[in-house]
């Protein structure tokens, strides 16, 4: 018989390319969502396999998560459903805390109804995979060195302390109801399809279009790059055989600046659509920075490594050439996407 896996967030980025990767693998996979602004219908149009079904919904209904656990009778839960961007964080709390901690709280609850309800045969395989971020370890400094799964939780935007949040009360259900749960927390994802809000699409956007490529401060900010498909890949590899009851960081070691990576973007495209006596870079202005603005993000990828043998397997090289062919190759929607959408909160300094 099949395993059956419930997504929750699954029209998202990440979610959506862990469902394409699932429904390959042979696996029944159910896509509870939302759809919000940032959704990735179009990016799962494609799937004509009987294992894989939508059901709309929102994580922070009770209802609906009772409804969508009774139909899929997952022995996965993996859960991709959360505000992910920091300045909309910034600008508006409310989305995050509701989807993001009660979204979370009710998912939990709703869980370990139905894992209390499984025969012991299904109890002992059942895992509910919590999807988390760098964020909430804070920001280090240049020379400081990376954040273990034993680091201390220092989130410094609304977005990082709603995500702490949520790790900490699944952390709780594991240790007070004994729920099957794992954390991963990854590094920054990009890749096909991702909403042209967040720094790599948006730049590549703006770039084609011709428009300003804003980048905060001074651009020496520090992140490491995951293309998502790795991302996917681990979280798929710690949902079959991760320890239950542990947290999990997955990053690339392909740490670089802002200024650094909106650079090698213009770069490639300058190779691939090069503009007449000027270069893409010549676009690129500095704006007054994020409120605050997290230095370094770095994440240490011992323990994975150790237990799973997991390693990226995709150069930041590579991973921005597929992503800025694929991106080139789908302007229309990069386009209808990014149509009247402004980074919010920037004024030229």
């Amino acid at each position: 018989m099949k395993k059956s896996f419930l997504i929750t967030g699954g029209s998202g980025f990440i979610g959506s390319h862990a469902i394409r990767s699932l429904v390959d693998m042979g696996y029944d996979v159910y896509n509870f969502d939302k759809l919000t602004y940032a959704s990735n219908e179009e990016s799962l149009k494609h799937i004509s396999s009987s294992s894989y079904n939508f059901i709309k919904g929102d994580i922070a209904n009770n209802k609906d998560l009772e409804k969508v656990i009774n139909l899929s009778k997952p022995d996965y839960i993996l859960n991709f459903a959360a505000e992910s961007h920091v300045d909309r964080s910034i600008e508006s709390p409310d989305a995050f805390i509701n989807t993001n901690i009660i979204g979370t709280y009710t998912l939990l609850n709703e869980t370990l109804h139905y894992y209390e309800s499984l025969s012991q045969s299904k109890k002992e395989k059942f895992k509910l995979i919590h999807i988390s971020t760098d964020e909430v370890y804070g920001s280090l400094d240049f020379s400081e060195k990376s954040s273990s799964e034993l680091s201390p939780y220092k989130p410094n935007s609304p977005y990082s302390a709603s995500k702490a949040s949520s790790d900490l009360l699944v952390r709780s259900w594991f240790k007070t109801y004994n729920l099957p749960t794992i954390i991963t927390h990854s590094t920054n994802n990009y890749g096909p399809w991702q909403f042209p809000e967040k720094l790599i699409p948006l730049t590549v956007a703006n770039a084609l279009k011709g428009s300003p490529i804003e980048v905060y401060g001074d651009g020496k900010n520090i992140r490491d790059w995951i293309f998502v498909g790795d991302n996917v890949s681990a979280i798929i590899e710690l949902t079959l055989n991760g320890i239950v009851g542990q947290e999990y960081n997955i990053a690339s070691n392909n740490e670089v600046s802002n200024i650094e990576i909106v650079r090698n973007i213009c770069k490639i495209l300058d190779n691939v659509i090069p503009l007449d006596n000027s270069s893409y870079s010549d676009l690129i202005v500095f704006v007054s920075d994020r409120p605050g603005h997290d230095k370094r993000y770095s994440l240490d990828t011992n323990k994975i490594l150790t237990e799973t043998n997991w390693v990226s397997k995709t150069s930041l090289d590579k991973g921005l050439k597929v992503s800025i062919d694929w991106m080139i190759k789908n302007k229309d929607w990069l386009y209808k996407k990014t149509k009247g959408h402004k980074r919010i909160g920037l004024k030229k300094r």
